[in-house]
């Protein structure tokens, strides 16, 4: 399983970004995916997971309301919707397979067996 995100850059804080999460592979669409970040000299957090249907999603407290997570089974992909950007969310943003098709808990990053390379996310103030 290789993913491969994509939607990552420079912007003014305030601004929006759509990250997209490519999955080659089998069975995409039978697992969870998430998406966590890691800013410099800082552990990787959770960001937000959608279940393998797209019927049950979960956020990180820092992101709720601003963020949205979706996935088209039919394209392999999974979304990460970003608005009214901050500083804050500076950092480098992946996308993950979990082991599992639901939810469970989410922002175990023990949960997923499969990583992407990550994708930097800049918000300037």
């Amino acid at each position: 399983v290789q993913l491969v995100e994509s939607g990552g850059g420079l912007v003014q804080a305030g601004g929006s970004l759509r990250l997209s999460c490519a999955a080659a592979g089998r069975a995409f669409s039978s697992y969870a995916m998430g998406w966590f970040r890691q800013a410099p000299g800082k552990e990787r957090e959770f960001v937000a997971a959608i279940s393998w249907s797209g019927g049950s999603t979960i956020y990180a407290d820092s992101v709720k309301g601003r963020f949205t997570i979706s996935r088209d089974n039919a394209k392999n992909t999974v979304y990460l919707q970003m608005n009214s950007l901050k500083s804050e969310d500076t950092a480098v943003y992946y996308c993950a397979r979990s082991r599992y098709g639901d939810l469970g808990r989410p922002n175990m990053a023990s949960r997923y067996g499969y990583w992407g390379q990550g994708t930097q996310v800049t918000v300037s103030s």
